[in-house]
């Protein structure tokens, strides 16, 4: 077996999380699902159907479409934005996902041009946006930013970012994975965030804790053709109502907890402010996430997470990531229902413990 395998092998023998909604079993996953589910066909009709509409309520929009997969939603509803306009740049944070994470297939498969803006450890600025002189076809905006900690733009500057970009004749498309939580970060409704966008992209496995999947929504005749790419991209399936139903159940069910996730998320932040060798990013966190730098080195990281699902039964990813400096690591930390159950000082406690510093008291 695997160092891998063994791992994960201990994974399944933890009896609890400490981040997000806890560990996912299949059982679990299938119960997600309504015995009663309506299925589809090839991604028409049933709970695929409710769920586009209830997107559609949520966020405002038109239309919306389901998709299995958030690489090729993105890519689609992309490119029909670039060949409505005749104009093959993307302008994004050079921490975006299409940038970071899908091996540019945005340029391979699609000819799109990607134009970072700004730094890649702050938000972009007004100023990075006015020194680009191309027309682009989209400005493509995540909330939050993911990649550095769960960061987004004050709200004013967000409305002005939209603004420039339609002014400039171009889309404004948001990367909302996990608009979710920066609805909470906001205190406004999903609906108002979207309201300023064309289009929007929101995940169901992100956040609420879904099945795989995802939407597009925006205008009928956008989303006509991303439902068009979805099938040259291969993502019309069969049936997509198990995704569908799952992300049903769990949006009515965790939706109004993000506020708890981002009190929470706070509390947690300022118990660590007394944790040597611990910071917080952002302090305090804007949405109910924040990246952690950690001084300690990779492997003692790893073997402390290692030894705690061993002693407590308690996951903690051992996988961190890596920083231009050795002894400090960066670990994503999320918050959901599984982390609701352990108190920010037992938290503060437990990561003091996985980066070898005993916790103020």
């Amino acid at each position: 077996m695997s160092d891998r395998d063994e791992l994960m092998a201990l994974r399944q023998r933890c009896a609890r999380s400490l981040q997000g909604h806890g560990l996912a079993t299949a059982a679990a996953m299938l119960a997600t699902i309504p015995a009663d589910t309506v299925l589809d066909n090839y991604g028409l009709g049933g709970v695929v159907g409710d769920l586009e509409t209830e997107i559609c309520r949520l966020l405002g929009k038109q239309a919306a479409a389901f998709l299995p997969s958030g690489v090729m939603a993105q890519q689609a509803v992309l490119r029909v934005h670039a060949d409505t306009r005749n104009r093959r740049t993307v302008i994004f944070h050079p921490m975006c996902h299409l940038e970071q994470h899908e091996g540019q297939a945005y340029q391979r498969l699609h000819g799109l041009v990607g134009r970072p803006a700004g730094q890649r450890d702050r938000l972009i600025t007004m100023d990075d946006l006015t020194a680009i002189a191309e027309p682009p076809a989209a400005l493509l905006l995540e909330l939050p930013q993911r990649d550095i900690g769960g960061q987004q733009p004050e709200w004013d500057d967000l409305t002005a970012q939209v603004n420039w970009a339609r002014d400039r004749g171009a889309a404004a498309h948001m990367d909302g994975a996990r608009l979710w939580e920066a609805s909470a970060g906001y205190g406004r409704s999903p609906a108002d965030i979207s309201a300023l966008f064309d289009t929007v992209y929101v995940s169901f496995y992100k956040g609420i804790g879904a099945l795989p999947g995802c939407c597009v929504a925006g205008p009928e005749d956008v989303i006509e053709q991303v439902r068009e790419w979805r099938r040259r991209m291969g993502g019309t399936l069969y049936g997509l109502w198990p995704s569908a139903a799952s992300a049903l159940t769990l949006l009515a069910e965790r939706l109004p907890r993000f506020p708890r996730y981002l009190d929470h998320a706070r509390a947690i932040a300022a118990a660590l402010s007394g944790v040597p060798g611990i910071t917080v990013l952002p302090d305090p966190p804007q949405v109910p996430m924040m990246h952690l730098l950690l001084r300690v080195a990779k492997d003692d990281y790893a073997k402390a997470a290692r030894q705690l699902a061993e002693d407590q039964g308690i996951w903690a990813s051992p996988f961190c990531m890596p920083t231009a400096d050795p002894a400090v690591q960066r670990l994503e930390f999320s918050v959901g229902d599984a982390t609701l159950e352990f108190t920010p000082s037992a938290v503060a406690e437990i990561f003091a413990g996985l980066s070898s510093a005993p916790a103020r008291r």
